[in-house]
């Protein structure tokens, strides 16, 4: 299926550029975010906070045009693209710079170990039967709109978490206190064999686009915060279309300072008849310890 490279979101779109091309909107950007970038750091800084005013303030002082969505500046290197090298350059080996929330119009920057989640190259590849309707692997939008329905079709929350999942609510847009607004692409409740219940976030990417630890920050801080949740237990999705539409699916995990990887798996969705004897004894494997 020849999916659209497009985003749809509310709070995705790409700022309006008025006549401007992408590379001087984005060039814009750079500018303005090394700016503020610059106002903090100090060797050896680990993290700092910035007012979203300060955008605004840098616009002037650099005397370039103010975008109108202040907040596409942050969200760009965020989830889009790569900070500039000039930041990027002072990172130490072994960490990378994060742009969490801090509540109403703030911004942490903050090293952290792990800054996206990427495949793991070689990873054994489960088959799966496909039970996706046709009609929706036609219509499916986006690359995100079709790797979340795929998920929900084909219960592969269930079969990668091993509990009984129901989906309960696609972009689900809140305000977390203490860290601001986001969106968490789909959200799921579960329960297992003893009647213990789950509440599981998922970010979905499809593309090109890459899977940011951030995701994880927001979507586990969600679930730990908010009331009607209490009692359940959080488990953190992330999934990314691979090549031949397999489905790289992670558990993550977020200790109040860093992202951990619990689990990855690949599957792939094929019609029942392409899976062979062969496949189904290499999934009898032991799960390694």
């Amino acid at each position: 299926m020849k999916r659209e490279r497009e985003r749809q979101s509310r709070d995705k779109r790409t700022e309006p550029n008025d006549g401007e091309d992408a590379v001087k909107v984005e060039s814009r950007y750079v500018r303005i975010i090394e700016a503020v970038f610059r106002r903090y750091w100090k060797k050896g800084a680990a993290e700092f906070t910035v007012e979203r005013d300060e955008l605004e303030e840098v616009c002037e002082e650099l005397n370039i045009k103010r975008p109108k969505n202040l907040g596409d500046v942050i969200y760009t290197f965020r989830y889009r693209r790569s900070l500039p090298r000039s930041i990027l350059a002072t990172q130490p080996a072994d960490r990378g710079w994060l742009i969490l929330g801090d509540g109403d119009a703030r911004y942490r920057f903050r090293l952290n170990k792990l800054t996206h989640i990427r495949p793991t190259n070689g990873l054994l590849v489960r088959k799966i039967p496909d039970s996706t309707p046709e009609i929706i692997s036609r219509y499916a939008l986006t690359d995100e709109q079709a790797l979340l329905a795929k998920m929900r079709y084909n219960r592969l929350v269930d079969v990668f978490l091993g509990i009984t999942a129901y989906s309960l609510q696609n972009h689900l847009r809140t305000k977390v206190p203490n860290y601001g607004q986001i969106e968490i692409d789909e959200l799921y409740v579960g329960l297992d064999s003893r009647g213990a219940q789950y509440i599981v976030p998922v970010q979905a990417k499809g593309g090109t686009d890459v899977l940011g630890a951030i995701q994880s920050i927001q979507d586990i801080t969600f679930c730990q915060t908010e009331a009607r949740y209490r009692d359940c237990i959080p488990r953190a999705v992330s999934a990314q279309f691979l090549a031949d539409d397999t489905i790289a699916l992670f558990e993550t995990t977020f200790d109040g300072n860093e992202v951990s990887i619990v689990g990855e798996r690949h599957y792939q969705l094929t019609e029942s008849e392409a899976i062979n004897g062969a496949d189904l004894k290499a999934y009898r494997a032991p799960e390694p310890k």
